[in-house]
């Protein structure tokens, strides 16, 4: 008698929705255009304004590969000032190879908020560790609501600032 719990075929098990094939910083830049100055005339911690956002693209499938093959990338940028003073530019662009296997109709959230979701952390302490490297207190992002972002892009208003350090 069969398990019913096993497909018939074993080799033929259903795919996973959704596989983190590889994560990975693209871009990182950090910038201090005021120093060595900006490090003795600091009095206070400066104010962080941060702009989040999300982007997916199909990657061409590999000679007899699958096309369910998709890059996501998470860009945050932190611009922090004191006063008019620019303290650090901090630019990260991060990303992920995702294979997913869901239907057509729910392949954007899949994109747009689940696959961030999953690389939020990582790009989180990237971010720290260059501004803490960089001679500054970490910033350290507050947890990012992608489907409000999602909702806020299908919406056509402008998204929503992402949280501060």
């Amino acid at each position: 008698m069969s398990d019913p719990t096993l497909p018939a075929n074993p080799d033929a098990a259903p795919a996973a929705p959704l596989v983190v094939n590889m994560q990975y910083v693209k871009d990182l830049s950090f910038e201090v255009p005021g120093a060595p100055e900006v490090f003795t005339q600091l009095r206070e911690q400066p104010r962080i304004d941060i702009g989040l956002d999300v982007q997916a693209r199909p990657l061409p499938p590999a000679e007899g590969g699958p096309s369910n093959v998709f890059e996501v990338s998470l860009q945050i940028r932190c611009d922090a000032k004191s006063g008019e003073t620019t303290a650090f530019i901090a630019e990260l662009v991060y990303c992920g190879i995702f294979t997913v296997n869901v239907p057509e109709d729910t392949l954007e959230p899949v994109l747009l908020v689940e696959c961030p979701r999953l690389l939020f952390p990582f790009a989180r302490n990237v971010l720290a560790d260059a501004t803490r490297e960089g001679g500054f207190m970490p910033v350290l992002l507050t947890p990012i609501d992608f489907v409000a972002l999602w909702q806020s892009r299908r919406g056509g208003m402008a998204a929503p600032a992402a949280g501060h350090a």
